[in-house]
């Protein structure tokens, strides 16, 4: 069983905020990773994800060019560094590890999820 426990949320005016998720187990050395998010009101949707080796990621199209997925492996902690924050940008992001070697958009696809951490971005 592998738990996911989020942390660096808060409340910022723009500007920046890094968001580290720290595993329990070090079997997510070889998951895949990803952050989602998720609005009032609305769908959980996808922002990042990160092969194991650290080099492949993706990110979804509201985020590219913003924030930056990385994994410290010896560490067993994955982040995201988010930029240039916006009000839109406002949720609960969680954290998730996929038992496979792709990455993947479906949140569905992902097995184990963190109990999130809170983003509000004021204009």
């Amino acid at each position: 069983q592998v738990q996911l426990v989020e942390s660096g949320g808060g409340q910022v005016q723009a500007g920046a905020l890094r968001l580290s998720c720290a595993a329990s187990a070090r079997a997510i050395r070889t998951y895949v990773m990803g952050w989602f998010r998720q609005a009032p009101g609305k769908e959980r949707e996808f922002v990042a994800a990160i092969r194991v080796s650290g080099i492949t990621t993706d990110y979804g199209d509201p985020v590219t060019g913003r924030f930056t997925i990385s994994r410290d492996n010896a560490k067993n902690t994955v982040y995201l560094q988010m930029n240039s924050l916006k009000p839109e940008d406002t949720a609960i992001y969680y954290c998730a590890a996929r038992t496979t070697t792709w990455p993947s958009r479906q949140k569905e696809d992902y097995g184990y999820w963190g109990q999130g951490t809170q983003v509000t971005v004021s204009s």
